[in-house]
């Protein structure tokens, strides 16, 4: 994922301050009480980089989409080296204020946040720090700092080849679980056609050996061998299923449920592309078999280009804002509002039920996008891939347009 040169442009903040006892006390002040979200919301929560990539307001996203909650990236070691938290390598945890009053505009409108650490490039806490204690007590000033009630530990290069610092990361999330009760702990790594690759079960073998059980261990399934879109994905998550199953020990139903999907919306850094009807088809997928997670990278994408084709920037895909987003906001269990208003139904007047020109709509038929049915006196065209879902009866977050009566 090359997310690499997607470093903060903002200027590093003040060197970083001691003792983690001055970041509790001054955590409070900065970035008040976290909103008591459900879980289901971090597991829903999109990622957003708070600082760079031309952040949109997340008010505005939230306010859009009902989307409730942020996965903000990422937490990395500093670049001019040591074992303290910065956001991109830059900014110190311990004197930032930018971050921490994004998180209160946040918190402010209802939502919560779960921040990320690691992602692609850059040099992650588990390389610098160690041992698993000075991983996990950096991470602590971050949950400290922020009032955390999640975290997500985003494993990829070139941490995700180094076996000692894979073991500080997953020993340092352990000891976060036991130390802040409640902490919900998700675990991201590079997925493949197979699930994820040799280094992925090797992770897997490691949080067996000491114990660790995160909330769900989710996969990445882009930037290599997805060009099949939604349908690849869904292939490399049941593969991935297995993967638990064997590596674990889990039976088909826990494997399932704390499985997770971590997409990318439009373009991916390998020219795969994932449309709205891609995310519907994994969404589906996830749903039906009662997934753990379900995610994307960027909130910052998810918007339809036009004045530039900055992957960091927008999609690159036909959309209108945020359409992704709301598949999060689903997943958490509720309702985006629509984008334009609903077209109000048309009583026919020449044709009554049953004589429209377009098939009969089927409840077991696989519909695509632009498929046109009638029911119901009306003549209705799908948005995106469907199976089963009624013209007329799937609420605000429908796939079929009303094209009037027949």
């Amino acid at each position: 994922m090359q997310r690499s040169r997607l470093a903060a442009t903002l200027v590093a903040a003040a060197a970083v301050a001691g003792a983690a006892a001055v970041v509790a006390a001054t955590a409070h002040a900065q970035t008040g009480t976290p909103t008591g979200l459900d879980n289901n919301w971090y597991a829903a929560a999109p990622y957003l980089m708070p600082q760079s990539n031309n952040p949109p307001d997340p008010v505005t996203v939230m306010n859009a989409t009902g989307q409730k909650a942020f996965q903000l990236a990422f937490i990395l070691a500093p670049k001019s080296g040591g074992c303290s938290p910065t956001w991109d390598g830059t900014s110190p945890v311990s004197s930032d204020t930018t971050v921490g009053d994004a998180i209160n505009r946040i918190r402010g409108n209802g939502g919560d946040v779960s921040v990320s650490v690691g992602g692609y490039g850059g040099t992650k806490l588990g390389q610098t720090c160690g041992t698993v204690d000075a991983t996990a007590a950096a991470y602590q000033q971050v949950v400290t700092k922020y009032n955390l009630k999640a975290i997500d530990f985003d494993l990829e290069e070139p941490e995700y080849e180094n076996t000692a610092a894979i073991a500080n990361e997953l020993g340092a999330a352990k000891k976060l679980q036991a130390d802040n009760p409640g902490l919900f702990v998700s675990v991201t790594m590079p997925g493949t056609a197979a699930g994820t690759g040799w280094f992925g079960t090797q992770l897997l073998d490691q949080a067996k050996s000491i114990g660790f059980s995160p909330n769900n261990f989710s996969i990445m399934p882009f930037d290599g061998g997805f060009n099949g879109g939604g349908a690849s994905q869904v292939s490399a998550l049941e593969a991935f299923h297995g993967l638990l199953q064997s590596h674990l020990g889990w039976d088909s139903e826990t494997a399932y449920s704390h499985e997770g999907f971590s997409g990318m919306n439009g373009k991916s850094d390998t020219s795969e592309y994932f449309n709205v009807s891609d995310f519907q088809t994994v969404y589906d997928y996830a749903t039906s078999h009662h997934l753990g997670r379900f995610t994307f990278w960027a909130v910052n994408r998810d918007r339809q280009c036009t004045t530039t084709t900055d992957n960091s920037v927008c999609s690159n895909v036909q959309q209108n804002d945020w359409d992704f987003t709301k598949f999060t906001t689903r997943f958490a269990g509720a309702t985006p509002p629509q984008t334009t208003p609903p077209t109000s139904p048309t009583s026919p007047t020449s044709n009554p039920p049953g004589t429209c020109s377009a098939p009969e709509w089927q409840k077991t038929q696989v519909y695509t996008g632009g498929a046109v049915v009638a029911h119901n006196g009306h003549k209705w065209t799908a948005k995106w891939w469907t199976q089963g879902e009624e013209p007329g009866t799937t609420g605000q977050w429908g796939v079929w347009t009303d094209n009037g009566g027949c």
